[in-house]
């Protein structure tokens, strides 16, 4: 099991001709997984019926740690996505970088289906103090 990821050379921002360039970690998904993957993948560690939604969910939390554990993005249809990410420092030469000292945060990001992010943008705002 890896989370994989590959160094892309960048520029300081907002420098002309990009400064000094730096290695950084960036992600790199392998695939992805629909939500008939994660069915398939949740029968195989439970007979629960249709009805047993708390034992699916919990199956379904299992095998979407897995899947993003194996830089997997993982598409549950109409709810969104959700995919790993990382941060790290960055490096003079691709020679320098080290995985354990230089990548800071792994993390899975989601981002909403189209319905979700409607209501979300429909939403009224409240102030509060």
């Amino acid at each position: 099991m890896a989370i994989k990821y590959k160094l892309i050379e960048k520029g300081e921002p907002g420098v002309v001709g990009g400064g000094t360039k730096k290695w950084y970690a960036n992600i790199v998904t392998d695939g992805e997984q629909t939500i008939d993957d994660l069915v398939k993948a949740i029968e195989k560690f439970s007979a629960l019926s249709e009805a047993d939604i708390r034992g699916v969910i919990i199956a379904l939390e299992n095998v979407m740690q897995e899947a993003l554990a194996n830089s997997k993005i993982v598409r549950l249809d109409k709810i969104g996505s959700l995919y790993p990410s990382l941060s790290s420092e960055g490096t003079a030469t691709a020679e320098q970088f080290n995985a354990q000292k230089h990548i800071k945060a792994v993390k899975a990001n989601y981002r909403p289906g189209k319905r979700i992010s409607d209501t979300l943008n429909a939403a009224t705002l409240q102030r509060v103090k």
